[in-house]
């Protein structure tokens, strides 16, 4: 909720919910106040018992509960001065005997009486501050209750702050208040669901018309959480810290209090005081940079709010500059507790409150805070392995569900956007460190999150997809920082040099987070797109990300991890891996052409071949992709040297596609890869003859086999094809690509194995190369194409007798001598053609 929106009638309950802390509380000690409201008739009857009490001198139990009844109706429940002053008279009566538990609801009811009333009455609420003092000197005195302590400190708060109190009654309260904080501060160290009372009863004391006490209670806000036995600090009542000073700055501000406005800016921002708190600072600080910057802070002059505001970024600043120097090597976010806590209070601070000046130590602290904090993947990392010899995974699932939960992991989307906003206008130096840490983050994340995965699958898969949830978070957050550095250094301004690393290195740190890359993200792709026309520029930064992919031997052999050494490793398996050669394989093809041969045949061809007997359909084809876009590709510098590696690679490239065919290799991808060697290798060049011998054998193998199991599956060419009638149908496609010189090998080889197959089959083929032929606008093969198609006719439509060996050994003969056939017989087909 923004200072300008309507103020929080109930402070306390807006500091529970701008902290994520939740909006009531569950524990014994406190008022329990339940979201469901008592009916009208039941707080009637409520205020009736609670007359008949004083009337007849007597509390019954009766009494306790129309006290909680009213109390449980808090949204709803309107206090009136005659009500409140029945209360007052039976808290003073002295022949009621009051049990312990009935005094904070009777507190919580003066409470609702002065924060709901227009205008309370200025005597009652003098009467009420002496029915005060006097409980907290008897009473509270032998009954020291959290919950009398907490609704104390409330309500004289919020006395303090009515305008219709007296002045003396207002300085009656601070005094007591602070007598309370400075006693019994302890109790929030044990119950510290009554911490956002407290902090309430100080708001409004705060805000006070008066100014006594006002040090003292901002003292103790800042200082309570590094006291003996006092509240440990958290995120949760740091946002409450910050939303407190927030709701307190800008009601001084509407309300001119001038000479608050410069003791606070002199005593919280301008001295560094020793019994200060980091954190409780920060967020002090943060609280009013929020509050300049979302009120209309009509009553302080624009020289003042520079002031604050200034004043407020210097605070910041000097704490994480503080905090860096001591922070900023422990990456995996393995220091001391309260720089831990520290790191979470500046980057949520800086998130909460917005548009802050650009300050080296605070970009750096933010990169550190990501890093350690808002993505401890690292740390999750050490802890969910560290005790695998452990059956139980309570523990791990435990942290890191509740990271997953936590209010600093929720904000990481605004924490990463102040980031990125203030990247651009930090000096060089501290970019580039930055840079660095991010990209090095990534590539260690890649490392330990594949062994994780590798552990973990099977065994503890709440655990990992937990951690995939969180490092999904980390990929976005890399995406964006990463637009952020390619719109700002891929320009002119920066030489060539920086460009290139700069490319090359985001690069890298994408494909080691590829894994976690589970939606369509137009940021990804936008900075993709940048950096590859970068890299498609430079060969040696061509060269620098191909050789940065994993070697054949890491790919095939696994992590080094002592985990892992009792499990077998099967590459096909570790997905983490896959998805990072994915990446290589889809990017490497954009700037093939400036990749020199033998780094081609050392580095990207054994991975090639090795990925296209990956089971996943995705990453074969990417594969033969990567193949078709190499054997395309030229290089002037080395033209003679690429054709040599092209032709040496078709060899195994066929042997390789076709050992794994049709279970793995995709066959669309193998029909490019075939398309794109006929096409761009050397006329008659013999891995072309050897290309067209392997994909006969392989039909003529699968034909047979799926002839012998399917009887009718010539019925239907253009339905759903086997295996075999896809390598045939590939075979005709090739009859207008392959070269002159390629073509009559190409034509014995294809009539031999058609005259071999069932007449469905011969039918089948004979109708689609009629088609194709007379279709065909190549002047120099089509009289060659219809004189071979006639023969083909010719010994397909004879009546032959004899098995199918027999056959083939009498079509040999005649497609080799070249007889001429009966024309008698061939003018339909000379027609058609």
């Amino acid at each position: 909720m923004a200072a300008k929106s309507a103020p929080p009638l109930f402070l306390e309950d807006w500091l529970r919910s701008v902290s994520g802390g939740g909006s009531s509380r569950n524990t014994s000690a406190a008022v329990s106040r339940n979201s469901s409201t008592s009916s009208a008739r039941a707080i009637i009857q409520a205020w009736a018992e609670l007359r008949d009490c004083l009337q007849h001198q007597s509390f019954q139990s009766r009494h306790l509960q129309s006290l909680k009844t009213l109390a449980n109706s808090q949204t709803s429940l309107h206090v009136a001065d005659p009500q409140a002053k029945l209360l007052l008279s039976i808290l003073s009566s002295p022949d009621l005997s009051l049990p312990p538990q009935s005094y904070p609801l009777f507190l919580r009811l003066l409470y609702i009486w002065v924060r709901k009333s227009a205008r309370p009455n200025s005597g009652l609420i003098d009467s009420a501050v002496e029915v005060l003092s006097i409980l907290f000197l008897t009473q509270y005195v032998s009954n020291k209750s959290p919950a009398l302590f907490s609704e104390g400190v409330l309500l004289l708060g919020a006395f303090s702050f009515a305008h219709s109190a007296s002045e003396s009654s207002k300085k009656d309260c601070l005094g007591l208040l602070c007598r309370l904080l400075a006693e019994d501060y302890q109790v929030l160290g044990s119950f510290g669901e009554l911490i956002p009372d407290v902090l309430a009863g100080i708001g409004y004391g705060l805000s006070s018309s008066v100014n006594v006490h006002f040090v003292t209670v901002l003292d103790f806000v800042l200082s309570v959480w590094g006291k003996e036995s006092g509240p440990p600090g958290s995120v949760c009542h740091g946002l409450m810290i910050l939303h407190l000073m927030e709701w307190v700055m800008s009601g001084l501000s509407s309300f001119r209090s001038v000479e608050k406005v410069d003791t606070f800016s002199r005593e919280v921002l301008e001295t560094d005081k020793a019994n200060y708190v980091p954190f409780a600072v920060v967020m002090a600080a943060a609280g009013v940079l929020r509050a300049l910057s979302r009120s209309i802070v009509s009553g302080l002059g624009m020289d003042t709010i520079s002031r604050l505001r200034r004043s407020a970024e210097d605070r910041i600043e000097s704490v994480a500059r503080e905090l860096v120097s001591r922070t900023i090597e422990f990456t995996s976010s393995d220091n001391d507790l309260t720089d831990n806590l520290l790191l979470q209070s500046v980057s949520i601070a800086l998130a909460r409150t917005g548009a802050v000046s650009a300050r080296a130590p605070l970009f750096i602290c933010l990169a550190s805070a990501l890093l350690t904090e808002i993505f401890p993947l690292r740390r999750l990392y050490m802890k969910v392995l560290k005790p695998m010899h452990d059956s139980s995974a309570v523990p791990r699932i435990n942290e890191v569900r509740e990271h997953l939960e936590s209010l600093t992991f929720k904000e990481a989307g605004a924490i990463t956007g102040v980031f990125c906003n203030l990247y651009v206008s930090v000096d060089e130096q501290s970019q580039h460190m930055v840079e660095n840490l991010l990209w090095d983050y990534c590539q260690q994340i890649y490392m330990e999150h594949r062994q994780v995965a590798l552990v973990l699958r099977g065994k503890e898969d709440e655990v990992l997809g937990d951690l995939e949830k969180i490092a999904e978070s980390a990929f976005l957050m890399v995406v964006l920082f990463a637009l952020t550095v390619t719109k700002h250094k891929l320009n002119s301004k920066f030489s060539q040099e920086t460009q290139m690393d700069t490319s090359v290195r985001i690069l890298i740190s994408f494909s080691c987070l590829e894994y976690f890359r589970r939606i369509r993200l137009p940021e990804y792709m936008d900075t993709i797109r940048g950096i590859v026309v970068s890299v498609q520029e430079s060969d040696s930064a061509c060269v620098s990300f191909v050789r940065s992919m994993p070697t054949y031997g890491d790919l095939t052999n696994g992590p080094d991890f002592s985990f892992l050494r009792k499990m077998e490793y099967v590459w096909t398996k570790d997905e983490v891996q896959t998805a990072r050669v994915l990446f290589y394989l889809r990017v490497i093809p954009t700037c093939i052409a400036r990749l020199p041969s033998p780094v081609f045949g050392d580095v990207v061809a054994p991975t090639m071949f090795l990925y296209m007997g990956h089971p996943n359909g995705k990453v074969p084809r990417a594969s033969h992709s990567m193949f078709s876009a190499f054997i395309s590709s030229g290089k002037d510098s080395d033209q003679d040297e690429r054709e040599l590696l092209k032709e040496k690679l078709v060899f195994y490239y066929m042997q390789r596609s076709l050992q794994e065919y049709p279970e793995i290799t995709p066959f669309e991808g193998m029909a490019s890869g075939v398309a794109a060697l006929v096409r761009h290798l050397p006329a008659g060049s013999p891995p072309i003859f050897y290309c067209i011998h392997c994909l006969v054998e392989k039909a003529k193998r699968l034909c047979i086999e799926d002839f012998a199991h399917q009887a009718d599956m010539w019925k239907n060419w253009q339905g759903e094809s086997e295996p075999g009638k896809k390598i045939l149908d590939l075979l005709l496609r090739l009859i207008s690509l392959v070269d002159i010189q390629v073509l009559p090998d190409l034509m014995k080889q294809l009539a031999q194995l058609i005259a071999q197959l069932p007449k469905d089959g011969q039918n089948m083929i004979l109708n689609e190369l009629y088609s194709q032929i007379a279709e065909s606008d190549d002047v120099t093969r089509k009289p060659t194409l219809v004189s071979w198609l006639q023969s083909l006719s010719y010994l397909c439509f004879q009546e032959t007798s004899g098995s199918a060996a027999s056959r083939k050994v009498v079509t040999e003969a005649k497609i080799t001598s070249k007889q001429t056939p009966d024309l008698s017989r061939e003018t339909s087909l000379n027609a058609r053609l």
